[in-house]
């Protein structure tokens, strides 16, 4: 079990109720899903750049990523249709959980001159998305092996109706928020 996990039956759901920001268990807002995107950029022309990428991001996730075509071709990007352009994870339940504990408690604080995570990227929907500059901040990395630091992408998919429930779940959470 995961710890953030048990704190938010123990305690965030019991909080919202108890604040009356939701009528019952039912309705308090939970997280349903984090899917982590990698671009792939320069790399895609040789292979050992794809399998580095592909293998780093399932260290950190878990998971085994899944490759992402282009589904258009772009002269200006040199990219053609069906070309490999990045990879993504789609983490639910005990994953989610414990790869959000890892982010909140591990990574976020190993980041250089990190002053708190902004408020501007909700979507207006409750979901929140955030992104890492420098992959190597996730303990799985081996820093010396790293031939290109990378960029990621994670975005927090909740069943919040609005930005200010999404806000006030990750909140409760723990989030740090500047």
């Amino acid at each position: 079990m995961s710890n953030l996990r048990d704190f938010y039956f123990n305690v965030v759901v019991p909080d919202f109720i108890k604040k009356k920001c939701a009528k019952n268990v039912m309705d308090v807002p939970k997280i349903l899903k984090v899917v982590i995107n990698m671009g792939f950029g320069a790399s895609n022309l040789n292979k050992k750049g794809v399998t580095d990428i592909l293998d780093e991001l399932a260290l950190i996730s878990g998971q085994r990523p899944v490759v992402i075509k282009a589904k258009k071709s772009i002269a200006g990007f040199k990219i053609r249709q069906g070309f490999d352009i990045g990879c993504k994870v789609t983490l639910r339940k005990f994953k989610m959980y414990n790869f959000l504990d890892k982010l909140l408690f591990i990574v976020l604080p190993r980041v250089r001159d990190f002053r708190g995570i902004g408020l501007k990227s909700f979507d207006g929907q409750g979901n929140y998305s955030l992104g890492i500059k420098e992959h190597i901040v996730f303990p799985e990395i081996d820093y010396d092996k790293v031939d290109i630091i990378r960029g990621m992408d994670i975005s927090i998919v909740t069943n919040a109706s609005t930005d200010k429930r999404g806000r006030m779940l990750l909140e409760a959470f723990k989030f740090p928020f500047n």
